[in-house]
């Protein structure tokens, strides 16, 4: 990667501001508040998972409706003195009593967007301090001090937070508790307005007085279950009883001399890696970023990894999962070879018969180069819009992402995680570290991490054009959103080949957002690089 430290003249730069640089450690998150919650643990002594956890745990406060204690989430940890790289999955599975028939009873063709049915058992919490207890050096207390501080004193509600915040005002409407804990006085907050949550803050109290025995089997649960009960959900206390964080073995694929790890299924990285491995084979560098030509391979490979992430990504517990085949370099051949440069073709074109949201992304790297890539999520903006009366819980709606197709790879079943969007990545080079890095977004996940490292790797753009630069989003079918920036003549062009050219669809951010830290190995400086298109930053020392 090709990285020019020096600012560019700004007629000539995507990026909206300078690279971000630190000799001793770099934290970046989407919210300013949460970024320093990084900071200051880093600087107080704290490692990055330490760090990584408290920017999570605060954004869940600030950030309400993208992530929380209701939600999931992953990560993927390198240990720099082990110099060993760890996956942890920490999403949560369904009910034990779930069925598809129990559905079908109900009268309903597929899981439903909303409400208690689309809920599977919250992993976040379980996750943040099983990272924390293996891997941290901090207690709860200390990790979670910022988060109890601004659910009980409060905080200004930021730009971009609150124009997300504000779309979702008539799910909160939609019930008692939901409009309790997440208006004020029936509006969503305002720009600046300064916004408290003190159910929420003693949740975390309670938590860390209590540990997360009261989240998974205490007096929390028994509110979670009874918010089931009255809702008409299938948990029992055994669901939260047997839950547990998998720590998994990371996948990876080499594009160009780097490689790039993901998590494996239930999560949706091995598209991101499928996607790489199909554009490899032409030579992207001669081409421009926004050039048609550019775009059209990008939308064409995106399709196919889509169509085997449809088809196979599922609990790995439930399913086998072509993994290798999938991630071969010939499979990525057989691919290529139905792509048309000139022509685009619906997704269903890449089918081989014949082969058996919302969301909060953070990263930071401490002294020591220990570095998390940790993001967590509620899938859909407040997720079921479900929320735990008296606590400041809101509930995830991953079970959403579930088929009530019994043929399905990913068909419903008792104790099943879903396939799941949100995905941590990691680059390294010659066996080191060399960048944590994420893209926010449901389906644009993947995108977004292809379009990231092709910028930095191919186009060599510096880790803030490439995080700031235009991108593109592959809905459905031949439909493709272009983010301004990109140039009138290039839709045009991609009209021509058969791509279908949508102007604006919701949500208000449709390409997502992410945050990246980079280790310039030669100088040992950290380098870090925070979206344009949210409130946050990056911030090293």
């Amino acid at each position: 990667m090709r990285f020019t430290y020096s600012r560019k003249r700004e007629w000539e730069s995507s990026a909206g501001r300078s690279v971000v640089m630190g000799t001793q450690g770099m934290v970046a998150a989407s919210q300013p508040l949460a970024t320093l919650s990084g900071y200051k643990v880093l600087s107080k002594g704290g490692n990055a998972i330490d760090a990584a956890v408290a920017m999570i745990s605060t954004l869940s406060v600030v950030e309400p409706y993208n992530v929380g204690l209701g939600g999931d989430a992953f990560a993927l940890i390198y240990l720099a003195k082990e110099k060993r790289l760890i996956g942890m999955n920490a999403s949560g599975r369904s009910p034990y009593e779930t069925s598809i028939q129990k559905y079908r009873e109900r009268g309903l063709s597929g899981i439903p967007e909303r409400g208690i049915l689309a809920v599977t058992v919250p992993g976040a919490l379980h996750g943040w301090t099983e990272a924390l207890k293996r891997h941290g050096t901090l207690t709860l207390s200390e990790v979670f001090e910022d988060a109890i501080h601004y659910a009980q004193n409060g905080f200004p509600v930021t730009e971009v937070i609150a124009g997300e915040w504000g779309e979702t005002e008539s799910l909160l409407l939609s019930s008692g508790s939901s409009s309790r804990a997440y208006l004020i006085n029936g509006k969503t907050p305002r720009t600046g307005q300064i916004f408290i949550n003190k159910d929420l803050a003693k949740t975390y109290h309670k938590v860390v007085h209590d540990g997360i025995k009261t989240f998974y089997e205490g007096d929390i649960c028994d509110a979670i279950i009874n918010a089931s009960k009255q809702n008409g959900g299938l948990f029992t206390h055994q669901d939260f009883k047997d839950h547990s964080t998998t720590w998994v073995e990371p996948i990876s694929t080499n594009y160009r001399g780097y490689t790039l790890y993901e998590l494996p299924p239930n999560g949706q990285g091995l598209t991101a890696l499928e996607m790489l491995n199909i554009l490899e084979g032409y030579d992207i560098k001669t081409l421009s970023p926004n050039s048609p030509d550019y775009l059209h391979l990008l939308v064409e490979a995106k399709k196919a990894a889509f169509e085997d992430r449809d088809r196979f990504i599922t609990d790995p517990e439930f399913e086998k999962i072509p993994m290798d085949r999938l991630l071969s370099k010939d499979y990525a051949r057989k691919v290529r070879d139905k792509i048309s440069r000139e022509i685009a073709v619906p997704p269903s074109s890449f089918t081989f018969q014949n082969s058996g949201s919302e969301t909060v992304y953070v990263t930071a790297v401490d002294k020591d180069r220990n570095a998390v890539s940790f993001i967590s999520s509620l899938f859909m903006a407040f997720g079921s819009g479900v929320v735990v009366d008296g606590t400041g819980i809101v509930l995830q709606n991953r079970g959403k992402s579930f088929s009530l197709d019994s043929k399905h790879h990913n068909r419903i079943e008792p104790h099943k995680r879903p396939m799941h969007t949100i995905i941590p990545g990691m680059v390294f080079k010659d066996g080191h570290f060399l960048m944590s890095f994420g893209v926010m977004g449901g389906d644009m996940q993947p995108q977004g991490h292809v379009q990231f490292l092709v910028n930095l790797i191919d186009f060599g753009m510096n880790l803030q054009e490439a995080m700031d630069a235009p991108r593109i989003r592959h809905l459905k079918g031949m439909e493709v959103y272009l983010e301004d920036g990109i140039p009138e003549e290039t839709a045009t062009i991609l009209s021509r080949k058969g791509h279908h050219i949508v102007k604006e669809f919701s949500p208000v951010n449709q390409v997502g957002g992410g945050q990246a830290i980079y280790l310039d190995r030669a100088q040992n400086v950290l380098l870090g690089a925070s979206d344009r298109r949210k409130d946050g930053c990056a911030l090293g020392y």
